[in-house]
Formats: C-alpha cells, structure tokens, sequence
C-alpha cells in the first residue's frame, strides 16, 4: 500500500512567539529560554558518557552550516556533527529568504540545535545528528534504526483520522521494529490543544499514538512555575499541546495509572497521549537561530529533540523504554493545573502532560539501573 503523503498531511509542530499570553498572577514573567538554562531548570545530569547517534526526521526545510555555527557560539557549545541522509531522494532544502511562521527551517534549526544543546548540556561533548529525509516517516524511522541510530526525533505528524487506521498501524509497526533494533523514539503530541486541529473536540495525533513512540506534549514553564501549554483556554482548537485517547490503538497495560478517557470524550477510548511533557509554549519557548537571526521557537516539536537529546546521552541502545518510564513516575515533575481544552491536568499521569516533565538526575539514575 502507498504510505500517506507526510508534506500534504503532516506537518510539523513549531510556533513561533507573539507576546499574546496572559501572566498568571504571582508567576514569573513568561520569558523564553536558552537551552543550557532550560536544561539546568530540569537537573539536567552532567558527565553522561554519551556516545548515542540521535536520528531526527524531516519531512521539509532545510538548515545551513552558518545558522549552526553561529547558534552553539552563542552558547559557548562545540558544533554537532551534523550529517544529511536522504531516504528517498527529499534533501535539505533550505530557504533562501527570511522565512514566514509556516517555514519548515524553522522546525529543522529547532530539531538539531536543542537535540544537540541538550546533548552537551549532559555529556560535555558535541552531538552526532543524523538528518533523515523523506516523504514517508516510517522509512525514515525503519532507515534510522537500521543505520544505527540510538534515539529518533520526530516533530511532524497529523490527525489520526488524517492518517486512517491502515497507515497509522504500518507507522506503529517501523516503530515497534526500530525499538527491536534498539532505538528510541521520540514524537511531538501537536500544536492545536485536545482537536489535534481535527474535525471533533478530542482527538490524537500520529506517529505520537503510536505504542512504540514516547508521545511528547507541552507545558508552560516559567521560572517558578509550570503548567500545561494551553494559549486559548476555553478552546478545543488553539494553540496548546496535542493529548487525549487513540481511536486506533487500545489501551496500553504499560501506561500504569493513566486515567480512563472520560464517559463524555467524543474521540477514541484507546492509548492515552502523551507520555512525557516539557516546556513548549512559544511565550516561555527556546532561543534558536535561523536565518541568521536569533528567534524564539516553541511547540511540542521541541520537547521531543529535548528528550532525544538527553537519551543518546546515554550512550547505550534502550528500545522500548516507555514501560520503564511508566514504572518510575518519580523521575518527572507532576503536572497538575492547566488544560488542553478537552481535557484537564490532575495529580498523576493524564492527557494533557502525561507522566509530567522530566526531572534529568532521576531519569538517568533510572537508566542506569536499568542497564
């Protein structure tokens, strides 16, 4: 069967800032982070081995050495070694012009520059990045394992119904095979709050539903407080981070404690999106460089090279992790306010921010016990 067409119906899940959220009163201001900071801000370890090769997918865009080298001198960080694999004959096609708050270089500066910070920020040494180009996520997914890849990063995806059931469970099955082989995956939850952007209140978003992917979503993080990202309260198609319940794959027995989807949800009954969370919203988002200017980037297409970063820091192969991480929700931080619109944060994992943000320190004394 012909895979769907990821540039008509994926997209990838950045946003740009634009000053238009409302302070809570008694937090702090919403003012964006550098990388180094924001990984400090979640005890990020220091000293890892490192070693692991982080795969990211893009479906279009580009980036350029300049961008690169300006952005981690920035941040007194060494450069990744950063290298292109088209699967299917796509390439890194950058912009020539200053781009528009739809330009894919954006997601891809975003993708390689907080993979690669986050990277270093727990190693002390510089990231080796993969870029996979294709049309199809899943080839790219398959071609990253089979190249040896430790983690994988995925910021595009789409509706579930966007995809359609026999799609989606060929998406699910690369991942499952590329965790066989060792891989972690890592995918963004969405941009548009509990509607993924679809036609209904609730629903979820592939590949992030997928069983074998750790679904990401966002939060607001300030320096004293975070919450889930959600810039429309009161809406169910805003800007706020993806979760809910699958309509195609049912629940999962590893998802310990993750609430049952609501007698009243209009969308699916199945695996409960996401699994972790981090800080996504553009007003509290992540200074990257683009086009050779500084910019501030959010969306949950940051939380996943975010993790990704800090996993490849491990320096083994985990596969499927994801149960692990779901018996040892001391290692995140509890999200328990805020909402995505359908569905509201509470005290343990739910739909908006999963098991929480990650607590760096505990995540890897959990690695390393686990290896």
């Amino acid at each position: 069967m012909t895979p769907p067409s990821p540039l008509v119906k994926c997209r990838p899940y950045f946003k740009l800032r634009r000053f238009t959220r409302q302070i809570r009163i008694g937090t702090a201001a919403a003012v964006p982070w550098s990388i180094p900071n924001l990984c400090a801000a979640y005890q990020w370890p220091q000293s890892l081995p490192g070693g692991g090769v982080i795969a990211i997918v893009e479906l279009g865009g580009g980036w350029v050495k300049a961008d690169m080298d300006l952005y981690f001198k920035n941040i007194n960080q060494p450069v990744p070694k950063i290298t292109d694999v088209s699967v299917d004959g796509t390439k890194n096609s950058p912009n020539q012009s200053t781009g528009s708050a739809s330009d894919p270089d954006y997601e891809v500066a975003l993708d390689i520059q907080v993979s690669g910070a986050a990277y270093y920020a727990a190693t002390g040494k510089a990231a080796t990045i993969r870029m996979y180009w294709s049309q199809d996520i899943a080839s790219a997914v398959k071609k990253a394992a089979e190249d040896g890849c430790s983690v994988c990063s995925i910021s595009w995806g789409a509706d579930e119904a966007n995809w359609g059931t026999v799609p989606a469970q060929e998406m699910e099955s690369a991942a499952a095979t590329a965790t066989d082989l060792g891989m972690v995956i890592f995918a963004a939850s969405g941009d548009n709050d509990s509607s993924d952007g679809g036609a209904t209140p609730a629903n979820v978003d592939v590949p992030s539903s997928c069983p074998h992917v750790i679904g990401c979503g966002g939060t607001y993080k300030s320096s004293n407080t975070e919450v889930v990202w959600n810039d429309n309260p009161g809406k169910t198609d805003g800007e706020g981070t993806g979760g809910g319940y699958s309509t195609i794959f049912p629940v999962q027995e590893f998802q310990i404690g993750a609430p049952a989807a609501p007698a009243n949800t209009t969308g699916g009954k199945g695996r409960m999106v996401p699994d972790v969370a981090g800080d996504a919203d553009p007003n509290t988002g992540y200074d990257v460089t683009v086009h050779g200017s500084q910019t501030v980037v959010g969306g949950t297409s940051a939380v996943a090279p975010l993790y990704a970063g800090l996993f490849a820091a491990f320096g083994i192969k985990l596969g499927f992790v994801t149960p692990t991480l779901w018996q040892n929700p001391q290692a995140f931080h509890d999200i328990t306010s805020g909402d995505n619109g359908f569905f509201s944060a509470a005290s343990g994992p739910d739909a908006c921010s999963g098991l929480g943000s990650p607590i760096g320190t505990a995540i890897a004394a959990l690695i390393k016990t686990k290896a």
